[in-house]
């Protein structure tokens, strides 16, 4: 499975190109491989680690959900390839500023809530994982955007509760815990 995550990483190393993680100068692949290896202490599903690893490219690259299902029938069995492809869709935003103009971030943000709350179990896990990696980034380096952010994801969490259970609460405690934080050192 290993060699089969290598490849997965290469794609989505290549499809991110030259993106560099907004508060640190690394490469943005980073951040998708800490996701996964989060989602690997609850699962060895190949299509969950697969979503994890790729969770970002539709939202933030070029490549197109074609691609990114011709790539994985190439390594994994069709159903697994078939799963992960609708993983990774579910963990795409929807309402994006750019389709939805005229809605302000609150209303855009109540919208996607509400679909995440409907994903597979499964893509909530990765969800939960994506917020775990993204909390103390945020925090360390933008704590103005950082109570913005978390209080989303406090909402977020509170809405989706089909992923992996201690997952969850690990997400909601280090949420409440970067809350408390930020608050403190206003």
């Amino acid at each position: 499975m290993e060699d089969t995550l290598a490849k997965i990483i290469e794609f989505g190393d290549n499809a991110h190109g030259e993106q560099r993680r907004k508060y640190c100068d690394d490469r943005y692949m980073v951040h998708p491989v800490r996701v996964m290896r989060t989602c690997q202490k609850y699962t060895d599903d190949i299509s969950v680690l697969a979503a994890a690893l790729l969770h970002d490219v539709l939202e933030d690259t070029p490549v197109t959900e074609d691609e990114i299902g011709d790539f994985l029938k190439t390594l994994l069995d069709e159903k697994a390839a078939e799963k992960a492809l609708q993983h990774i869709i579910d963990l795409t935003d929807v309402y994006t500023k750019q389709v939805f103009p005229k809605m302000n971030r609150r209303a855009r943000k109540a919208k996607e809530t509400e679909r995440l709350s409907k994903i597979q179990p499964e893509s909530q896990t990765v969800k939960y994982a994506d917020i775990l990696d993204n909390t103390d980034e945020i925090v360390d380096h933008d704590p103005d955007f950082a109570r913005v952010f978390l209080s989303e994801c406090r909402v977020i969490l509170q809405h989706m509760k089909s992923g992996d259970a201690e997952l969850k609460a690990i997400a909601e405690k280090t949420v409440e815990n970067a809350l408390k934080k930020v608050k403190r050192n206003r």
